[in-house]
């Protein structure tokens, strides 16, 4: 196992198969030393966290869909990978919230994601980021978050 697994572990997170893609690209892109990550949504288990934040769904079951988001990526950087030791950093996350016209706490949201990026992959885990209030997101879900990754030689 891993380190990053054992870590996984240690948080009680289990990844779950990938999610394959929808539409016309694929989940992801390695080129160089870079894994480029398609965005990952709100989905787990149950089908996953789907509403406009602010309106149908408070701040924090946001926070835990854009936590969602986090382990779809890294599920997606398992399959890429194969070793998820081979994260030498996640260097930016793109996050979207599905946000209501009152809602503005969108940063907040998105730090569901970004601790999840820092508890699995300690300081590695620290990245650049964007974070958006959007219309509207496919299937409704509440958030999508992509993600670039820089990998170990």
């Amino acid at each position: 196992m891993s380190k990053v697994e054992a870590k996984l572990a240690e948080l009680d997170v289990t990844l779950p198969a990938p999610v394959a893609p929808i539409a016309n690209y694929v989940p992801f892109v390695v080129t160089g030393n870079l894994l480029h990550i398609s965005g990952q949504v709100s989905l787990g288990e149950g089908g996953g966290i789907t509403g406009v934040v602010g309106a149908e769904i408070d701040l924090a079951t946001a926070q835990r869909a854009a936590r969602l988001c986090g382990i779809n990526l890294i599920a997606q950087m398992k399959l890429a990978l194969g070793d998820l030791d081979r994260v030498a950093r996640v260097v930016k996350l793109g996050g979207f919230v599905q946000a209501g016209p009152d809602f503005f706490d969108i940063p907040a949201v998105i730090n569901g994601c970004s601790d999840l990026m820092v508890e699995v992959f300690g300081e590695a885990g620290r990245h650049a980021r964007a974070a958006v209030g959007v219309y509207r997101l496919p299937r409704n879900f509440a958030v999508e978050v992509d993600a670039v990754v820089e990998l170990a030689p």
